[in-house]
């Protein structure tokens, strides 16, 4: 009598080519047993236009489009770091902020030199995560994450990407680049988010 082949794991592709945003993801969805693939597996597939006026509408029309280019059920977020003393900039032009080839440092350095002469009470801010689930069909459900805390005046912290070297988290004492990454993936926007996404992916991928 032959023995039951073990089904195998749900494709699902995550729309990034950030290896960093794909770490954490992978390591909060682990438990799930899906195989992931990013936007590196379908170099064919180009760049899609952020054009929306949300992160919402960016995650959605990621999410949409990735799922009808490869067939396979697709998430996508758009995030962002929100400052109370910028009027929520940079919010969806986070990740162009200081320009579309920009580095990580030019990018939290010209925050830093924007917020010149904002005192320690005035700095607090967000980062804010939406993700989109688009099944082949078209089916979309999405999941919203939050993370607030404040700019710093000197980066610290070697971990993360992006704006962490800059974002003091006072329940820890720590900027988000200073903490470690299994501690990260247990409060950032992304893991509040990736745990809402937890609840209803079992039934969304059957």
């Amino acid at each position: 009598m032959k023995a039951r082949q073990k089904d195998a794991p749900k494709e699902v592709v995550i729309a990034t080519r950030n290896l960093g945003k794909l770490r954490e993801m992978d390591a909060i969805l682990d438990p799930l047993s899906l195989k992931l693939l990013s936007l590196k597996d379908f170099p064919e597939i180009p760049e899609v236009v952020e054009d929306g006026t949300t992160f919402a509408e960016n995650a959605g029309k990621k999410a949409r489009t990735i799922a009808r280019l490869t067939g396979r059920f697709a998430i996508a977020d758009d995030s962002g770091l929100c400052v109370d003393a910028l009027q929520g900039r940079p919010g969806i032009f986070s990740s162009r902020f200081a320009g579309e080839e920009a580095s990580d440092r030019e990018r939290y350095q010209k925050l830093l030199d924007e917020m010149t002469g904002v005192p320690e009470g005035q700095r607090g801010a967000e980062f804010i995560c939406v993700m989109a689930i688009v099944s082949p069909e078209g089916e979309m459900q999405t999941v919203e994450g939050k993370c607030r805390g404040r700019i710093t005046f000197t980066p610290q912290g070697k971990h993360g990407f992006g704006f962490d070297p800059i974002f003091f988290v006072p329940e820890f004492g720590k900027t988000m680049a200073e903490l470690e990454p299994e501690v990260k993936n247990q409060i950032s926007h992304r893991a509040q988010a990736l745990k809402k996404l937890n609840l209803i992916l079992p039934q969304f991928l059957t």
